[in-house]
């Protein structure tokens, strides 16, 4: 039985109001042991925390109205340079033998990934992205000749 059919609907709403007010993981585990005398662990919060589907709020400080009206910065996407750039990661992703990032030509950019079999995956970060066939030439050439420098 999950901890989150124990509580009451005042229980649950006293915790998301906590939450919405700055209070953190820690701080919603003590509330919880104190205020409904339940003895939780890290886990078991954290796990409550998904099935109410509590948003823990990093910074409660209020805002004035002419701080919500700022528009947050996105990053800029990688400017098309007309080559294609290889680079391999210093930690490799799980289940990988070696990964790294792509830009390919049109500015475009993805993850790639050689698994323990020599399988070559790749993720573009756009969904539906396919390099074109020249791309994936200069892109193919450019790994093997990074994984023969990096003795692979």
């Amino acid at each position: 039985m999950s901890l989150a059919s124990k509580l009451t609907p005042d229980q649950i709403d006293a915790l998301k109001s906590l939450a919405a007010g700055g209070g953190s993981m820690a701080d919603l585990q003590g509330h919880i042991k104190e205020h409904f005398g339940i003895s939780v662990t890290y886990m078991e919060t954290r796990l409550l925390v998904l099935d109410l589907g509590i948003e823990l709020v990093a910074d409660a400080k209020p805002t004035t109205a002419a701080e919500s009206t700022v528009i947050p910065e996105t990053p800029a996407a990688p400017a098309p340079t007309g080559a294609v750039s290889v680079t391999m990661d210093s930690i490799s992703l799980p289940g990988a033998l070696v990964s790294g990032k792509v830009i390919f030509s049109d500015g475009q950019t993805g993850i790639w990934m050689l698994d323990q079999t020599g399988r070559l995956g790749l993720d573009p970060d756009s969904p539906g992205y396919r390099p074109n066939p020249h791309d994936m030439t200069e892109f193919q050439a450019q790994l093997r000749n990074l994984m023969r420098s990096s003795g692979f």
